[in-house]
């Protein structure tokens, strides 16, 4: 049994019983427990691999709740012959995800401020997986969305969680690129969510699309319980405890200074709502808002160009929307030149990240337009939607990355509660826009309807662009921005 103790607490970083450090806390000079320089319970001192192994641990993690907000988009088809329901009605499946993916930084974030993140993450990410167990076998559609909204809801603990954890374990340069990392899993998530569902329908039904779920989180759930606790304040707190067993009495500061839960939960919930009033957050919210609700509207829109105007099945015709695979090499190209330019010692601004977003925005119009035209005409061959298709998702992705990062940075300590509404604003978009993109496109067509898309993307394109040229200028009269 000793031999266990020794071998768990190996693989989640805590001290073993018997070790010196767990019996003789280092005390700073203001009387609290804390970390030694060289402190093997401090998260910056763990080694790289192990480092880089918790943070693929997280982002898995998340990606399984990336993944399950669209799984069932690729199947409706299947859905409404087993439900008899309407095609309006089947897209609340996927609505209903992400209204409840809204919780994540508004109620698990502060708890896991509170808590710690250990066991946050296998607290809420086991009731995810038992919630889509729920959804997958469920006998009606009323069962199926209980299921996917609660689902939905401990979903986005981890995701809200692990950008926590990777602020735990890096250093602001680093956690730029882990961030980068996390972000761009989360935009890949829900494409093959699609193409994984829309494969499994041509043989099967909507259920296998839910058994991949869970076959994803049973693995993952395993992996999980290797990650320790990354929490400075909690693993001080622990420190402290298990010196008083042993007979020292000292305290954590967190112990005596921490805030109330009740107070968290104060910040966490009117803080967002103030800095969405900001000039640098709104506009970075209204622009994630019109690409967010794009994204889930292509689920749609690829079905309808591809499946039901040029008769591919339902796997092949989501696989347009990977994309995204491009957007993500471009990602890790420019971060290793951010990583270059800083090391070479010249400094970084935050508006450098509105380079790729530049990109982006005058190419999502382009591409939009490309797409809706090719598509609309039926003589035009297949590979021009679906390279239109492949241009569009990278410029989705390089913008909603560069508005993510670029808020992260703006914001230093508020970056929180910035991204907190920038998720909250995503999720209702795209929570949105799913259960209109059908009719919408019924009714003024593919050309009509990308047409007016693209309209809109075109008005917004100024926006990295001013922040690229003013934004230092906007976040000196900025309250909550870093100057």
């Amino acid at each position: 049994m000793h031999g266990l103790q020794r071998a768990m607490s190996k693989i989640t970083l805590k001290p073993s019983a018997d070790s010196e450090l767990y019996q003789t806390p280092y005390v700073n000079g203001d009387n609290f427990v804390d970390f030694r320089d060289d402190d093997v319970e401090n998260p910056t001192n763990w080694s790289l691999t192990r480092k880089r192994y918790i943070t693929a641990m997280v982002v898995i993690l998340s990606l399984n709740g990336s993944i399950a907000s669209s799984i069932t988009a690729g199947s409706t088809q299947s859905i409404r012959d087993e439900f008899g329901i309407s095609n309006v009605t089947v897209q609340l499946t996927t609505s209903v995800f992400l209204l409840g993916f809204c919780a994540g930084p508004l109620i698990f974030a502060p708890l896991s401020e509170f808590y710690g993140r250990r066991w946050m993450l296998y607290t809420t990410f086991f009731l995810y997986v038992c919630f889509t167990y729920l959804a997958a076998w469920s006998p009606n559609f009323e069962g199926l969305l209980v299921g996917r909204f609660l689902a939905g809801a401990f979903a986005a603990g981890p995701l809200a969680i692990t950008s926590g954890v990777l602020v735990d374990l890096w250093d602001r340069g680093e956690c730029g690129n882990a961030m980068g990392i996390l972000i761009c899993t989360s935009w890949i998530g829900p494409a093959l969510g699609t193409v994984i569902s829309g494969f499994f329908q041509l043989k099967k039904d909507w259920h296998w699309g839910m058994y991949a779920c869970l076959w994803l989180g049973s693995f993952s759930m395993t992996l999980m319980f290797t990650i320790p606790e990354t929490h400075g304040s909690t693993i001080l707190v622990q420190t402290a405890k298990r010196a008083r067993q042993h007979g020292h009495d000292v305290q954590a500061e967190a112990e005596v200074s921490s805030p109330k839960l009740l107070q968290l939960y104060k910040i966490a919930l009117t803080r967002p709502w103030v800095l969405l009033f900001d000039t640098i957050c709104f506009l970075c919210c209204l622009y994630s808002c019109v690409i967010s609700a794009l994204q889930y509207m292509l689920f749609t829109i690829y079905p309808l160009v591809f499946r039901d105007m040029r008769g591919w099945n339902a796997g092949v015709s989501q696989l347009p929307i990977l994309g995204h695979a491009i957007g993500l090499v471009i990602m890790f190209g420019h971060t290793k030149r951010r990583k270059n330019r800083e090391d070479m010692g010249r400094d970084m601004l935050p508006e450098d990240h509105m380079v790729l977003a530049m990109i982006g925005g005058v190419g999502f119009p382009i591409s939009m337009l490309w797409l809706s035209w090719s598509a609309h005409n039926h003589s035009v061959h297949w590979i021009v939607p679906t390279a239109s298709g492949a241009v569009l998702a990278t410029c989705l992705m390089l913008i909603h990355v560069s508005c993510c990062s670029y808020i992260s940075d703006t914001y230093g300590d508020y970056a929180a509660s910035a991204v907190a509404v920038n998720i909250v604003a995503r999720c209702l978009s795209s929570a949105g826009s799913s259960l209109f993109t059908t009719q919408m496109f019924n009714v003024m067509g593919i050309g009509g309807c990308g047409s007016l898309i693209a309209g809109v993307a075109a008005l917004l394109a100024i926006t990295p662009f001013l922040f690229y040229r003013y934004g230092h200028f906007i976040r000196s009269k900025s309250k909550y921005a870093l100057d």
